[in-house]
């Protein structure tokens, strides 16, 4: 099962986190009030997501044993007033047909990140007890959270 666990202290707004055992340090730029110690939120969905695509379009390429020497994948967040999108760019390297090229970029939208964020899914959230209270499953203020907006967490260079 994938895991991450993050944690903040009074450092503005450095988290460190561990990823299934892997240590990495997330931040804010220094505009958004951060040291810019490590990638912002944002960042590390595109880094997710540029791995994602990566790592499945070279094991395709290998599966088919086509001679791809390098794949690499451009990725940039936009917003549109309320409209979010991703664009991604695949550079590939290497003696392929059109066909092949073609199938590789097919291929890309169907990576298991590429799909999830597509969908969508559920997040679940609760908060757990401090000092022997009781949890309280907080699902019931989803809609006040949703209307709610947290600036410092948007990509620094979105403008809303």
């Amino acid at each position: 099962m994938t895991h991450a666990h993050a944690t903040i202290g009074s450092d503005r707004y450095a988290v460190r986190i561990d990823a299934n055992g892997h240590a990495l340090i997330a931040d804010e730029p220094r505009s958004n009030g951060g040291a810019n110690a490590g990638p912002a939120p944002y960042d590390l969905l595109l880094a997710s997501l540029a791995a994602c695509t990566t790592i499945t379009l070279r094991m395709y390429a290998d599966r088919k044993e086509w001679s791809v020497t390098s794949i690499s994948v451009d990725l940039s967040f936009v917003r549109d007033g309320k409209s979010e999108r991703i664009e991604r760019k695949l550079a590939l390297e290497g003696a392929l047909s059109d066909e092949q090229r073609a199938r590789i970029a097919e291929i890309a939208e169907k990576t298991p990140v590429t799909l999830t964020l597509k969908k969508g899914l559920p997040i679940h959230t609760e908060l757990m007890p401090a000092n022997g209270s009781i949890a309280l499953n907080v699902e019931a203020r989803l809609d006040e959270a949703l209307n709610e907006t947290f600036p410092a967490s948007d990509p620094t260079s979105i403008t809303p």
